[in-house]
């Protein structure tokens, strides 16, 4: 047996921020070995970024604290290495590609390692010509990286990493911006990369049904600080650790279990494509869903937000909308969907008056919003963007939240409550006090959240609204829109990439294709279209597959009495109290 080559070693290491009062890492013992696939998750506020920004340098030298114990990179101790030494050894991916881009276009920026390197000028074209084959990037190597949507920015910030050939690879929350296909895809890039470069590779994120797609060595769950479990995936699966430290495991997993399969008996469980049940197990299975009730359908209302002869382009570039309509219906849950790139969050940004179109009008129930102002429509749309870096202007969680309502002439102990109220639903109220700059990427997306809900909109746009999001805090959310909803009558619509979220919350489902309306259906109808789903870059759910594995007859019906029974179990938990 060939010894293995330690990359990355822990022994005993504890970190403790410079503002925080407890350590976030505490007596961490880990091992990477070259070659290896490793995937760390763990919830919200666990150490999972802190573990990352040890591995790759940031901490200490960008954010200071005690670090006791050893951190060891590929046989030298951390603390013999700036970052520009652990730039050679970790190539980094962050989750915020923004915070990454240092040149003028695509192009420059994925050659900008090589150009560090003083590089040849036809190597330089001919590696990044290479990448962006690989990642499909050839027609965007002339637009400036900022100008892109959320899914080309990370596979730019992938090609510029990659590009350099560094031995081990960090990606932190790879998947939270991609389509189901350019994630699927991305996966099996890794896949590939580890296969044909001896490339070490750690992946963050909290989408583990996605990341499971690919054969993962080992799996890492983080909580409070700590490592709570060190095995394979299926080993962790078989164990039931995902759901003690709030991670939402697979959803076929989560239904074998419900229908009372023990799931200790089922081999490959890690691998959906793989997985094999018996026949009893798969009798036990669909008797099990056949027995569940159908959903209930819902009724649609009067229009609420009305787009009629839309019209709009980029300087210099094609029309992306041409004499567009779309109708959205007051008390809906709709979900838009697509590719990346292909005009989801324009569209947004044409509806909330961040871009005005050349030609078309806008209604809001009846009357013409068409000339209103960012802020007259704010008043009745709030939107929540995809990063919430670019909203975010005080230093404070509370401040931050209560804006909206100061702005607004609220009086102080008013906004104080609905702030309060606001910040325990969307799970950020022991922070209330933190400076925003402590919080992650997805604690950060809470409060943006927060800031939206405490002005009670008519109609809530999110963009990507679980991203980054553990399952409690995933599951609160998502039940506290649905309590808005029905409650309330808020109109609900979701950009979103995650099928699951989709098919789980939304009555409708929009999808859109290089600006116009690919499909406007309930999402089983989508899900079950083949031709939508390849060409709006979507997924099958894991539960449409299990369908088919054991030879279901109707492998949606199978899938949406399952969520609908899923959702059954915790419903009426959210109570809206803002």
């Amino acid at each position: 047996m060939t010894e293995q080559q330690p990359m990355i070693q822990f022994s005993d290491v504890s970190f403790q921020y410079r503002s925080q009062e407890a350590p976030t890492l505490q007596h961490i013992n880990l091992t990477i070995n070259k070659g290896e696939k490793v995937f760390i998750t763990g919830p919200s506020g666990s150490g999972k970024s802190t573990l990352g920004n040890l591995i790759n340098g940031v901490i200490p030298e960008e954010f200071p604290g005690k670090l006791t114990g050893e951190v060891t990179i590929n046989g030298k101790p951390q603390s013999e290495l700036d970052l520009t030494d652990l730039s050679f050894e970790v190539g980094t991916v962050l989750q915020d590609p923004d915070s990454q881009f240092v040149g003028l276009t695509v192009a420059e920026d994925v050659a900008f390692a090589l150009e560090n390197d003083a590089q040849k000028v036809d190597v330089l074209h001919r590696k990044v010509a290479e990448w962006a084959d690989r990642l499909n990037l050839k027609a965007l190597l002339n637009k400036h990286p900022q100008d892109l949507s959320g899914g080309q920015k990370q596979r730019v910030a992938l090609a510029g990493v990659l590009i350099d050939n560094e031995p081990m690879l960090l990606l932190d929350e790879p998947l939270a911006n991609l389509d189901p296909a350019a994630g699927r895809a991305s996966m099996k890039l890794l896949d590939w990369l580890v296969s044909q470069q001896d490339l070490t590779v750690i992946i963050i994120d909290h989408r583990i049904e996605e990341v499971l797609q690919i054969p993962i060595d080992r799996m890492v769950i983080l909580a409070d600080g700590r490592v709570a479990a060190d095995d394979t995936p299926e080993h962790i699966l078989k164990r039931n650790i995902l759901l003690k430290n709030g991670l939402r495991e697979p959803l076929y997993v989560t239904a074998l279990k419900a229908a009372g399969i023990d799931i200790r008996a089922v081999e490959r469980l890690d691998d959906l494509a793989g997985l094999n049940l018996t026949t009893d197990q798969q009798t036990q299975l669909t008797s099990w869903v056949a027995n569940l009730p159908q959903p209930k359908e819902t009724k649609k209302a009067g229009p609420i937000i009305s787009l009629r002869g839309l019209t709009f382009a980029y300087p210099d570039e094609e029309k992306i909308f041409d004499k567009f309509d779309l109708t959205i219906h007051r008390g809906e849950m709709a979900a838009l969907v697509g590719r990346n790139g292909t005009g989801k969050t324009t569209l947004i940004n044409l509806i909330t008056g961040f871009l005005k179109p050349t030609s078309g009008r806008l209604l809001f129930g009846d009357t013409d919003i068409s000339t209103d102002s960012v802020k007259q429509r704010a008043d009745r749309i709030g939107y929540v963007l995809q990063d919430p870096n670019q909203m975010i202007s005080k230093t404070m969680i509370f401040d931050e939240v209560a804006l909206g309502l100061e702005l607004r002439g609220v009086d102080s102990e008013t906004t104080k409550k609905r702030v309060f109220d606001t910040l325990k639903i969307t799970g950020l109220y022991p922070y209330r006090n933190w400076p925003i700059s402590a919080l992650s990427f997805g604690q950060k997306k809470r409060v943006t959240i927060a800031a939206a809900l405490v002005l009670r909109p008519e109609v809530l746009i999110l963009d990507e609204p679980t991203a980054g999001q553990d399952l409690a805090h995933y599951a609160q959310m998502m039940d506290f829109l649905v309590a808005l909803n029905r409650q309330q009558g808020t109109t609900v619509l979701m950009v979103t990439h995650d099928m699951n979220l989709m098919m789980a919350y939304a009555d409708r489902t929009i999808v859109l294709d290089q600006g116009r309306v690919l499909e406007d259906a309930a999402p089983a109808k989508v899900l079950t279209n083949q031709a939508v789903i390849a060409k709006a870059h979507l997924a099958q759910l894991s539960l449409q597959v299990l369908a088919e594995k054991v030879g279901a007859p109707d492998p949606i019906a199978f899938a949406e009495k399952f969520i609908a029974y899923e959702r059954s179990t915790h419903d009426g938990e959210s109570t809206v109290i803002i």
